[in-house]
Formats: structure tokens, sequence, C-alpha cells
């Protein structure tokens, strides 16, 4: 890898469609300029973009001292390109190319930054078709030759629950060893419920109209459920380099959202159909938007189970909800986000039949007092019935709750520090690869 120490790392923001582009400048970081280069079409894209930017900037607490110098012109790409190729190999391995938008386009977007000489740091999706992730394989491939440093946004990592999970699940007093379920009852499943109108940074968040076209938005089998398998991977097997053959998709479908014209409008700020949807909407002028997708495989025998569902909007006091369950031959970790749990995530251990409570609960305190190294305060309390048949609950101070956007800035930290030592774990590049794998071939097999 390239040693960037020499000078500040900077930001560069190609075509930011998506909100999620703004939220990696949520705070400052050392070492980062903060000037930023910004590559886009004209429209409200971009000026949604620049908005959420100016807000960091401006807030009471905590503000952001961003200055966006934007390109705009139906050249941006070109002229993205152009202006790498006038620049010394060593100032743009200094530069990081953020990219969160319309995932169709986002395939040319990163191969053109690694051919450049540039990093890449990508929303997911990186791959929504089989054709994509041949895109991907090579952009992976020039990177690597070029020494640069390319990966995705996996926020869902730095969720304190799900981080608790893992490390418990490495514990055998708790988990014993992993059950391999089988098909109609995986030993993993994850479970995920997102919806179109939300609220983000405490305003309503404005979608693009082609975010409902799964055309160019990728259906959610190969979108959302990006977090879900990564997630399978990262617990499943920490630290472990994992391979194509590994992977056997057993079953995927995909279903259909109803979006009514005002709920479109609502959400959008769009009176009509756009005609890349008109095919979509039914005879009672509702679109039918390939919102949701489930599949079933075994990733090295264990069957695992990922399913993803969007609603147009959450009931009042809710959000996104997330379900997980890892099952081990002593205890079933589960996570929980629903109306005992305040819908927030909350960790349960519920013990297999046969296992020993005592023990258990030794090697539970156990577990969590290393882990309090890192997590002081986390702790081991009945589950009082939230959960049926769980015997603990793990009660997390309030203070690890830190929300989702700002897990953002924590994955970008993690990327600037890989960058800033000149070394990026091999095994994160390769099981990159293994997940869009997983994931392109569920979306063939719901077909």
């Amino acid at each position: 890898m390239i040693n960037i120490m020499l000078a500040a790392i900077q930001f560069v923001t190609v075509d930011p469609g998506h909100f999620h582009a703004a939220l990696v400048q949520n705070r400052t970081y050392e070492g980062v300029s903060p000037d930023v280069l910004v590559y886009a079409p004209e429209g409200n894209e971009l000026k949604s973009h620049l908005s959420l930017i100016d807000q960091f900037n401006t807030r009471a607490a905590n503000p952001t001292a961003w200055k966006e110098t934007v390109y705009t012109g139906t050249d941006f790409l070109d002229r993205f390109t152009a202006d790498a190729a006038k620049r010394p190999a060593a100032e743009n391995a200094q530069k990081i190319v953020v990219l969160a938008g319309r995932n169709n386009v986002k395939p040319d977007y990163y191969l053109a930054g690694v051919e450049a000489g540039l990093n890449v740091l990508s929303d997911k999706p990186m791959a929504i078709t089989s054709a994509d992730y041949m895109k991907l394989c090579d952009a992976a491939a020039i990177a690597k030759e070029k020494g640069l440093f390319f990966g995705d946004i996996m926020t869902e990592r730095n969720e304190i629950t799900t981080i608790l999970q893992r490390e418990l699940s490495r514990s055998a007093g708790v988990y014993g060893v992993q059950d391999p379920g089988t098909p109609d009852d995986p030993a993993v499943t994850k479970v995920s419920v997102h919806h179109f109108c939300k609220l983000v940074n405490g305003k309503p968040l404005r979608r693009p109209g082609w975010y409902y076209d799964t055309k160019q938005q990728g259906e959610a089998i190969v979108d959302v459920t990006t977090h879900l398998v990564d997630l399978v991977q990262w617990e499943l097997f920490p630290e472990q380099t994992l391979k194509r053959s590994d992977v056997k998709i057993l079953n995927a479908r995909t279903w259909n959202t109803p979006i009514t014209a005002a709920d479109y409008e609502k959400s959008t700020g769009l009176k009509e159909w756009p005609k890349f949807l008109k095919n979509d909407v039914d005879k009672d002028n509702v679109l039918q938007c390939k919102a949701n997708g489930e599949f079933t495989y075994t990733l090295r025998g264990v069957h695992a189970k990922v399913s993803v569902e969007w609603h147009f909007m959450p009931p009042a006091g809710t959000g996104d909800t997330h379900y997980s369950l890892m099952r081990g031959s002593n205890a079933e970790l589960v996570i929980r986000q629903g109306p005992a749990q305040g819908f927030k995530p909350v960790l349960y251990v519920k013990l297999r039949q046969g296992a020993d409570i005592a023990k258990t609960e030794t090697a539970l305190n156990a577990a969590l007092a290393k882990i309090g190294e890192k997590y002081p305060g986390v702790k081991a309390v009945p589950a009082n019935g939230e959960e049926d048949g769980a015997t603990w609950k793990i009660d997390v101070p309030k203070k690890y709750d830190i929300g989702h956007e700002a897990h953002f800035s924590q994955v970008m930290q993690q990327f600037l520090e890989w960058m800033k030592s000149g070394k990026m774990p091999e095994m994160e590049r390769r099981n990159l690869l293994v997940k869009y794998y997983t994931l392109t071939e569920a979306w063939k097999k719901s077909r």
C-alpha cells in the first residue's frame, strides 16, 4: 500500500444522489482537508447534498467546516477523470472518492476512480446485477494492483448490540458450538424492516424519484441485504477469509410494496409518475415497487436466512427495525427491536434445552467482563419476559447508542486508519467480493 502521510487526505464526492454521501461528513477528521471536491449533474439531488453539508457546518453543537468546490455539468464524470489525470499519482493516492447515489451507474464511477489512481469508499450496494459484479471484481483487482484502498460503508458493524452478539458468539461457555441449522430452520436469521418516508437529521427525508425504480436503485434482495450478508460473514467467521465456493444459494424470492400516487408525491415532491416507473404502475394507479426480498443460503455449511421488507411510513414513534438470531448448541443470541424494547435494539441470551444455567451464567459474566474492558457498564440482567424464553437481557449504557447516522463517520474513521497505516486487511477485500457474489447469485435465483 502507498504511504499517504505526506499531506492531508481529501474527499472527492461523485454524483451524490443519496443522503449517505453527506453522512460521512457529519464530523471532521484529523489529517483530512476541509476542502472537498464535488462532481455532479445540476439538480435537486446536488442541492439536497450541499444543504445537508451546510446543516453540519452551521449546527450549534460540534459544527463542521467543510468547503465544497463543485463542478456541475453533464460531463461531470469526464471532468472528474480529466482532473485526476492532471495530478501526480501520489496526490491522487491521498484522495478518497465517496459514492452514494443511483446504484446502476455506481460501478462506472468506482471503476473510473481506481483507474485514475484514487481510493474508493462506496455506499452499498456496489453491484445490483451479475454484470455489475464482474465490474466490481475488475475494480477490486485494479485497486489491489495499484495499492489503493477500496471498500463499502458497512455501518451495521458498529451497532453495539451487533458487536455484543458477535463477541458472545465467540464464547464457547455461553454459545456452545455453531448449530448448522436446516433450510427450513436456519441457524442464523436476519430481518430488516425499512421505510421510504422517514426523518434524517431531524427533518423529513426527500427521496429522489428514481429511488423507487429497482432498475436504478436495485431490488431489495441486492440492496439492504448487503448489510445482512455482511453481518452473517462478519459474525459467523470473524477474522477469516472466505471464498465463493463457501456459498450455496438455496432459494430466493422478491415481492412488491404498493405505493400510491399521493405517497409518492409526499416522498419525492413529484406530482406525476416518471416515464421510467410507468410500466410498474397498475390499473389502480398504484406503483408496485419490487422493494422486498429474502433468500436462504449456506455459508461453510451453516444455514442462514436474510430478509428485507420496505413499508412506506413507520408508525408514530417508531422507525426502521432489525431482528437477528444466532443459534449455538448451548444458547441463542437474539436481537429484537419491537414495542417491548421501545423500538431500540436489545440483545437477549436464550438457553437451549439441556443447557446448564449456572455454568452459562458464569461464562456469560466472564465474557461480559472481558467485553467491559472496551465497553464498560455492559451487563446481563434478567429478561423478565421481554423475549419469550430468554433468560438474560444484555443491559447496555445509553452512551453506546449513538444512532445510525453517526456510524458513517465510524466507518470513515476506520478507512482513514487503514490509509494512514498503509495497510488494509486482504481479508476485507476478498470477503467484500464473496458478499456481492452471494447477493448477485441470490438475485439470479429469484428470477
